[in-house]
């Protein structure tokens, strides 16, 4: 991926909102594949004709299959002031994801511990008391059932490391696609999971601001009408 091909949702002073292609890294890691945070400081260089390296704070991530909708800070107080919002858990993370099968409760909110194994790069549900062990964390809904899988809308609560992979596997409905702990699937399909909006305030105005994106038109979201739940306000979902 090049940098020109980045698409910008809103760009100011302060902050710079982005859509993060599935399979893309947040940040450099060691794979040494281009990274979200590369990405948009060569996109602010070449825009700006900036000399040498642009200031871009990295103030959440997004797990490497995932694509969906990201903020950056473009100045040191934005990116605090950003960092201090999603610490006292007033950003909105809303995701969309597809699961195999058809959850028992049609609306729920999933709280469990979760480790991370760093030799296996895995994580687990643990019990409470499970040295490294932290709260995790999510409210979703049911939206739609086709072909045995599940639309879910996902608010999530805490943001840990392949959380809602790792939680709705443990209730033996694991995302479409994912390799490392759902099914293994005969179609390369990839992890169906998206963040689909993020909700904030500005860091510098304190306006609200709402940013919206679609999943990819491909299969198997193809397979649902994203526009009735996304072409809405999605908060308004659960």
């Amino acid at each position: 991926m090049d940098y020109k091909d980045l698409q910008v949702l809103f760009e100011d002073n302060h902050i710079i909102v982005v859509v993060k292609p599935e399979n893309v890294p947040s940040q450099e890691d060691k794979t040494g594949d281009i990274d979200m945070l590369t990405l948009v400081k060569r996109y602010l260089v070449d825009k700006y004709n900036k000399p040498g390296d642009a200031y871009v704070g990295l103030v959440h991530r997004l797990d490497r299959p995932t694509g969906g909708v990201m903020v950056f800070a473009k100045t040191s107080k934005a990116a605090s002031r950003l960092s201090e919002q999603i610490r006292n858990n007033e950003v909105e993370k809303h995701y969309m994801c597809l699961v195999h099968g058809v959850p028992n409760d049609k609306q729920s909110t999933l709280k469990c511990y979760l480790k991370k194994f760093e030799q296996e790069n895995i994580v687990r549900v643990v019990p409470e008391l499970t040295e490294g062990a932290k709260y995790a964390e999510l409210e979703y809904k049911l939206l739609e059932t086709k072909d045995n899988m599940s639309l879910i809308y996902v608010n999530l609560i805490t943001g840990r490391g392949h959380q809602i992979r790792v939680q709705f596997s443990s209730i033996s409905h694991p995302l479409v696609g994912d390799k490392k702990y759902g099914i293994e699937e005969k179609m390369k399909l990839p992890l169906c999971l998206w963040a689909a909006e993020l909700r904030f305030a500005h860091p510098i105005s304190g306006k609200e601001m709402v940013f919206r994106v679609f999943p990819p038109e491909t299969e198997p979201w193809t397979k649902f009408d994203m526009e009735k739940y996304l072409g809405i306000r999605i908060k308004n979902i659960y």
